[in-house]
């Protein structure tokens, strides 16, 4: 999972294909203005130390350079039986679905904690094409129901929070992970009528929705068949998992489930991959972060045996 730990930690060398890395010698203030200059040149990520530096970092940036993608760290370190927030996976794949479609030779800046450069993800993650809506689409009611589902939106009599979809007749509302309010989809036979959003306080539509909706999951890992397949296959040779595995194969979602990833999915990379071969990797404070890496790799290795040692019991 934490592939490129010592890496990171030990020298300079980062990934075979990636262009150059990069070091800002200068007072911090000026990061946002010297990182905007080389991305008129090249790809840039941007390395930060922590989450917090990453998140201030883009903000500014959006006021110099036009493409600006955030790749944020689970909140969950990858051994710990806890999903990371709906909004933290919506926002990394929303991340990798943007490189995917960009034009090769498009310059733009992805920044990212340590924590979410070194963690590797499921390969196919934002590997195909992201489902999107607006009005007048031809969509059959009952496989947008299937595709919410499928990505582990959960079906509820009354949308309150993210995550979470209804359907009352031919109107589907659904609040989306990275939505500041839920939408309300109305369709008229397969073709949808109207699209607005709505107030979760009293369930009345506030305003139009206006183009398109891009429909992101809410995990990571997907129940697809393949996945419940594997689950049912491990389930006797890991005991203490047989309660998660159970409802994975049953294609039920659960909390904490993303710690199987690596029993479930064979197939993982990084950031590094994802990126163009013309990217610029800067590190900001390069000291710091290197620091964080390393304890990163003591903590991971106290959760990983720790689980070993439960497991065992």
């Amino acid at each position: 999972m934490y592939g490129l730990l010592a890496q990171l930690a030990g020298d300079s060398t980062l990934v075979e294909g990636i262009n150059s890395h990069a070091r800002i010698i200068a007072p911090g203030s000026s990061n946002p203005f010297l990182i905007a200059l080389k991305a008129s040149e090249n790809p840039i990520l941007v390395v930060t130390s922590s989450s917090r530096g990453a998140e201030d970092l883009a903000e500014d940036l959006r006021n110099l350079h036009p493409t600006v993608l955030e790749f944020p760290a689970w909140e969950t370190l990858p051994h710990e039986r806890l999903s990371p927030r709906g909004e933290t996976v919506a926002r990394r794949i929303q991340t990798l679905a943007a490189l995917q479609s960009m034009p090769a030779d498009s310059n733009p800046i992805v920044v990212a904690p340590i924590r979410a450069v070194i963690h590797r993800f499921i390969a196919s993650l934002a590997s195909e094409p992201l489902q999107t809506i607006e009005i007048g689409d031809e969509v059959s009611l009952t496989k947008l129901i299937e595709h919410f589902t499928a990505l582990s939106y959960t079906r509820s009599d009354l949308v309150e929070k993210r995550g979470e979809f209804a359907v009352r007749g031919g109107i589907v509302d659904v609040f989306m992970p990275l939505s500041d309010y839920p939408v309300r989809i109305d369709f008229f036979g397969d073709e949808i009528e109207e699209l607005s959003y709505f107030d979760i306080s009293d369930q009345r539509t506030t305003k139009p929705v206006t183009g398109k909706l891009t429909i992101l999951p809410c995990r990571e890992l997907l129940i697809t068949d393949a996945v419940k397949a594997r689950a049912e296959e491990i389930k006797s040779r890991y005991p203490s998992a047989l309660e998660v595995l159970e409802k994975i194969s049953q294609g039920i979602s659960v909390d904490g489930m993303e710690s199987l990833i690596p029993f479930l999915v064979d197939e993982h990379t990084t950031i590094f991959e994802r990126i163009s071969p013309r990217s610029t990797v800067i590190f900001i404070e390069e000291e710091r972060t290197k620091s964080r890496t390393a304890d990163l790799i003591e903590t991971n290795e106290e959760f990983l045996q720790a689980s070993w040692s439960n497991a065992s019991l």
